[in-house]
């Protein structure tokens, strides 16, 4: 290679080693000490959300004292009202009238144990009532309630929590629990309560996020706040492993979710918006049992309440597009597919592809090589284009190494005399180039899909025993710089096919002359992509792998359909009619001349510069 080829991939190194030390590791920001998460006491403190610490016992002036009107609900006996359907089991209690514990049934942690969305040890809620006294918690209240425990049937069930003030007066929470899925109804109501203000009822969500999945790292990049504003603009926390994050909106919400990667707890606003959202997101470093702790500080408008349309919605359960596609106006937007320009290509063609095939496949390796075989089937004519393309480069590769020695290191004359040739055969070399770049938006499609396929959570195949993490097939003792501290056969897999197809393509494809060798170069990407790949899902290594061994495959069928003596004869014929002046003039070539005109009075003119310039020099002298 010569010295500019050396350079080139020596700054392609220096940007990869950049990216890596540089991008993801922001220095994190340095939180107060009492914004930590191993301390209770300290973080509720932070976060400005009463702990729902056990309630002490109270003689009834201390309760007056405290809860005013509500003192006779101040004391009670807790009572847990267990309730479950095929999705989830959910403990209500009586102390506040609210969700204790979510458990979803046909899920569990990366450790085997049930999965606890939500749990007394882990999430704390505040629900305050503004009244003439002052403001009440109703989570510390006891409610009383008729709900019995039990599996629901075929029909929802509506479980009912009141707590009497005077004779008509009354604070009542319902829930409607659903026959079957992940969506409670909950409606908050004042019955005939005078002791109240004006003033909006804040609720708070503090949620101390358990790891659910292997690898910490990549669930605390996941972990966030979603949200949707009321005119519809979808946003969330920056997703960031070591920062500390808050926003405080202006705007009213329809809903916010506290996402881990494949989890979501979310509160849904039915009928006037959430106000004054307060957003939040903690994480300690060194903190090894939670990912982050997410704190949602909203309020709920009092006029709603008071007039019987305080309806919202609690949806806990998996991000998983089929189900939460509905849940709520743009609620499927906690599934990442992608940038803007890539996202159809996942909404309208993968999911429903993918979500079609796990109908009759129950295996999600053998269903991801399906999946690779329907796709290159589809893209089957732009293959087939791309080969054609290459086919004539390699025709007229003989001529082209014939202007080359004519032209010597001339890169324009030699570019120049390449256009001409391309032109009198009726040759667009980017029509090679164009099928190529057109699958590339299914290959970065895939690239954010893969990641966020709840699907292929915990599905083994061959080695892997999670399709969704990397398949850790060497483990090493030490942290290797920009490997990581395993490494991913399906990695490595993927490497070689990769270049296992550079080697068979650069044997199909003529060399192109430049200044970097774009063969030379087609070897060093495939190694630079396993540094970057090795900590991804195993699904999605595994399908590039497939990929590239079914795309080797699929050239060596075309290559038996095309007759490249045929290719030359056609191109022949393309010649004599050019040299005559007949047959019609592509685009493209219309174009090409315009571009060999212009090139060529550049040229005219260079020289004519460069000969005016002679005479003046001998002139003077």
């Amino acid at each position: 290679m010569d010295r500019n080829q050396i350079i080139g991939i020596v700054l392609i190194l220096a940007m990869l080693v950049g990216y890596q030390l540089l991008v993801p590791k922001p220095a994190p920001e340095k939180a107060p000490a009492q914004q930590t998460q191993t301390t209770k006491p300290t973080t509720a403190a932070a976060t400005n959300a009463p702990a729902q610490a056990a309630t002490p016992t109270l003689d009834s002036a201390a309760a007056r004292a405290m809860y005013g009107d509500f003192a006779a609900a101040g004391t009670g006996q807790e009572q847990a009202i267990v309730v479950e359907n095929k999705d989830m089991r959910v403990t209500f209690s009586t102390l506040g009238g609210r969700v204790k514990e979510v458990v979803l049934k046909n899920y569990k942690a990366y450790d085997g144990k049930p999965l606890l969305l939500v749990d007394p040890q882990t999430t704390q809620t505040t629900l305050e009532l503004p009244t003439n006294r002052g403001k009440v918690d109703l989570h510390k209240l006891y409610f009383q309630t008729d709900a019995q425990a039990g599996a629901v049937g075929n029909q929802a069930r509506r479980l009912s929590f009141r707590v009497e003030v005077a004779p008509g007066q009354s604070v009542e929470q319902v829930y409607t629990f659903p026959a079957e899925g992940f969506v409670i109804d909950y409606d908050l109501r004042l019955n005939g309560l005078t002791n109240v203000g004006n003033d909006n009822i804040r609720f708070v969500w503090l949620d101390k996020m358990r790891q659910y999945e292997n690898d910490l790292s990549e669930n605390r990049k996941s972990a966030t706040i979603n949200y949707l504003t009321a005119d519809e603009n979808f946003d969330n926390l920056s997703l960031d492993a070591s920062g500390n994050h808050e926003t405080t909106l202006q705007e009213p919400l329809q809903w916010y979710t506290i996402k881990h990667k494949y989890f979501l707890a979310g509160f849904i606003a039915k009928n006037s918006p959430l106000q004054n959202a307060s957003l939040k997101t903690l994480v300690d470093p060194n903190d090894t049992q939670f990912v982050k702790t997410a704190v949602a500080d909203v309020t709920l408008p009092m006029a709603d309440v008071k007039q019987g349309k305080g309806n919202y919605r609690f949806f806990y359960g998996p991000n998983d597009y089929q189900i939460v596609d509905g849940v709520a106006p743009e609620f499927d937007q906690n599934v990442y597919l992608g940038y803007a320009i890539l996202k159809p290509v996942n909404k309208y063609f993968f999911v429903p592809v993918f979500n079609l095939l796990e109908k009759v496949i129950s295996n999600y390796g053998i269903l991801i090589i399906c999946l690779v075989v329907f796709v290159k089937l589809v893209l089957t004519p732009l293959t087939y284009k791309s080969y054609v393309s290459m086919a004539k480069m390699r025709v007229l590769q003989p001529e082209i190494n014939e202007i080359r020695e004519k032209v010597g290191d001339d890169m324009a004359k030699m570019q120049s005399e390449q256009m001409k040739l391309y032109q009198q055969v009726g040759v667009s070399p980017l029509s090679g180039c164009i099928p190529v770049l057109a699958t590339m938006p299914i290959l970065m499609a895939l690239f954010f899909l893969f990641p966020n396929l709840i699907e292929l959570r915990q599905k083994p195949f061959l080695w892997a025993d999670d399709l969704s993490t990397y398949d850790a097939f060497l483990r090493f003792p030490v942290t290797i710089p920009f490997l990581g501290s395993h490494l991913s056969l399906f990695t490595v897999l993927m490497t070689a096919s990769s270049i296992a197809y550079a080697w068979y393509n650069n044997q199909m494809t003529p060399t192109q002359p430049g200044p970097i060798n774009m063969k030379a170069m087609s070897y060093i990407f495939p190694l630079m992509f396993m540094f970057v790949l090795n900590s991804f899902p195993a699904g999605l290594t595994f399908y590039y792998f497939v990929s590239n061994v079914v795309t080797i495959a699929q050239q060596q069928l075309i290559r038996r359909f095309v007759d490249e003596d045929k290719i030359k004869a056609v191109l022949e014929e393309n010649r004599k009619k050019f040299e005559k002046g007949e047959g019609k003039k592509s685009k493209f070539q219309s174009i090409l001349q315009r571009s060999l005109n212009a090139a060529e009075e550049a040229r005219k003119q260079a020289e004519e510069a460069k000969r005016n310039a002679e005479q003046r020099s001998k002139q003077k002298k």
